[in-house]
């Protein structure tokens, strides 16, 4: 009845090497009652690839087939990494992993699936004994000495997914060269007989409470004024998990800070993997944060605050002077939180020349204007947090990091935790606001007092979705394209510079003489293109690693005369943006 049914040739062998296979009774019915409704659509969608591992880790639906995030699936994954960590390490030695998980569905039963292999494969697995966040994984990696470790959670996607992070020993998502040699290992899984199921008793640990004060004293340690955050104790904060992890830990940040007003999101408190009250639970979307701005409206809240399910990115809004909340984007609230640790470092004589921030080369130029003014380096990375984490670690001992971030909706404070850092985020993002007002202003004046001294920065992104192997081709066109024919103007300003990550090599339009981008510290060969005019407009395409698109980043820059013209001034660099969108035709 299978054949009859013309699945794509993948799709049928997938099917039927999971019907014969040494699969549960459960997952074989699952697959007969398709064939049997003739469900097409169902079959080939779930069979008809394996679910890819990539250099980070996998992200998929959960269910049944080689395409879903399943127990087999989850299994390969975990042998293959498994067998990689005995492969690094000599006999003998006490290898360990840390596992975390969110609220998703099936994000606890994916864990103890992994922690029981990495047991049965020599490796002391090391579990929380409930949900987590993202960053307190790469925080317990290295407190533990662990050789890796994974978060099962598929961040911000919608609630049929699931997913897979790796992390190395320092706690940072794996690099080059681990990051290929796992997915070597991973795609060697060729049947679930090499995946050893049965978890050895003694090699399965739970992680103790005294990890969760550790981090949250690691979270305290980066507070740069807890003397005015004790004079603003009474800041009124808003706060959303939105059905998360954030939870468990932001709101102890919070109150260790010394911020006693906190009003939490009752609706969106309860961890809850079918995210009941939201669409997507992501930040980025005012949907997602519609409950928190109902509540700062009644309340009269100073802040607004919300996490995705794994706590490792925040969105948060401002109430401008009508009294409007506006959420702020990535790039504005990386630049807030870069100029107040400046500030609040500078003030406190704690910058000795040795200091930098960090932030990949998409995120806004406003960043590195702000670091070169206070004499501290700001390093460009690739579009990635890995990325930063190797900055960190190259670094260490030699220099130190503040703080940085990416457009993302991704920040990190202090080198505790080498992954972007909600909870540290939300912890500073409190204290600069507590900042302002201690100095009598609001959040929405500090803003605007950035944008008055620094010029004001606004940044737009664009993705434009090309689906299949023919969509594959024509980005990979778009890219050459634009290699080969740069644009001249970007509304009106003349393209002077291109910078060609894949060839390493920055080309001086208006002269045609190039030079060697150097490489290390975070950036190595990669498919990315930059832009640069002589009004400081800067134009990124950057296909993604993870989804059937190409990304299109615009930077644009003006100046803030005033704070009351903040609106007229953003309209005008918005309309900006949209004219640069529609002469480069991104659709």
């Amino acid at each position: 009845m299978l054949e009859e049914l013309n699945l794509d040739k993948t799709a049928e062998k997938n099917i039927k090497k999971w019907l014969k296979g040494k699969y549960d009774d459960e997952t074989k019915a699952t697959i007969n009652k398709w064939i049997e409704e003739k469900n097409i659509s169902q079959l080939t969608d779930s069979f008809y690839k394996n679910l890819e591992f990539g250099t980070g880790g996998m992200r998929g639906e959960i269910g049944v087939g080689s395409n879903r995030m399943n127990k087999y699936t989850v299994g390969a994954a975990t042998q293959g990494l498994a067998n990689y960590i005995n492969k690094c390490y000599p006999e003998g030695e006490d290898l360990k992993a840390a596992i975390a998980y969110d609220s998703r569905n099936f994000s606890p039963e994916f864990a103890q699936i992994a922690a029981d292999i990495f047991s049965a494969n020599g490796i002391t697995a090391y579990v929380f004994p409930e949900l987590r966040p993202t960053p307190q994984l790469s925080f317990t990696v290295r407190e533990l000495g662990c050789q890796t470790g994974l978060v099962i959670t598929a961040s911000h996607n919608p609630r049929e997914y699931n997913g897979y992070k790796v992390y190395w020993n320092d706690g940072s998502q794996v690099v080059a060269p681990h990051d290929k040699n796992i997915v070597d290992e991973v795609n060697a899984i060729t049947t679930i007989s090499k995946i050893k199921f049965r978890g050895i008793k003694k090699r399965l640990k739970v992680i103790r409470p005294a990890l969760d004060k550790k981090y949250l004293k690691a979270v305290k340690s980066i507070s740069v004024s807890p003397r005015i955050n004790r004079k603003q104790s009474d800041l009124k904060i808003v706060f959303s998990s939105i059905h998360g992890t954030g939870i468990t830990m932001v709101p102890d940040a919070l109150k260790q800070l010394g911020f006693e007003n906190v009003h939490i999101v009752e609706e969106q408190a309860k961890p809850d993997g079918n995210f009941p009250t939201v669409v997507y639970p992501n930040p980025e979307e005012k949907e997602a944060m519609s409950l928190s701005l109902k509540l700062a409206k009644e309340i009269d809240a100073d802040l607004v605050m919300a996490t995705d399910p794994d706590a490792d990115r925040v969105g948060m809004a401002v109430k401008d002077p009508s009294g409007e909340w506006q959420l702020l984007n990535g790039n504005q609230a990386a630049s807030l939180i870069v100029f107040y640790l400046l500030k609040a470092w500078k003030k406190a004589k704690k910058l000795t020349g040795k200091e930098y921030v960090a932030k990949t080369i998409v995120t806004t130029e406003l960043i590195d204007a702000m670091a070169a003014k206070a004499g501290v380096k700001c390093y460009n990375t690739l579009t990635g947090f890995k990325y930063i984490a190797q900055v960190i670690r190259e670094t260490e001992g030699k220099e130190t990091f503040i703080g940085g971030g990416e457009e993302s909706y991704g920040y990190l404070i202090g080198d505790k935790v080498r992954d972007k850092d909600a909870v540290a985020a939300c912890a500073i993002i409190a204290e600069l606001t507590a900042y302002a007002k201690h100095n009598g202003i609001s959040l929405f004046d500090f803003l605007a007092e950035m944008y008055k001294e620094y010029g004001f920065f606004y940044e737009g992104l664009f993705s434009v979705t090309k689906k299949g192997k023919t969509g594959a081709e024509e980005i990979q066109q778009m890219m050459a394209d634009f290699r080969a024919n740069p644009p001249k103007e970007l509304a009106g300003s003349t393209v002077i510079r291109m910078d060609d990550y894949k060839s390493l090599k920055r080309t001086n339009l208006e002269t045609g003489t190039s030079e060697p981008i150097p490489t290390g510290l975070g950036i190595e060969s990669s498919n990315v293109l930059q832009f640069f005019t002589n009004d400081g407009t800067k134009f990124t395409c950057r296909p993604s690693g993870t989804e059937p698109k190409i990304k299109f980043y615009v930077g644009v820059k003006g100046e803030l005369k005033d704070k009351s013209l903040f609106k007229e001034t953003l309209e005008s660099l918005k309309n900006k943006v949209s004219s640069i969108k529609e002469e480069l035709s991104l659709t």
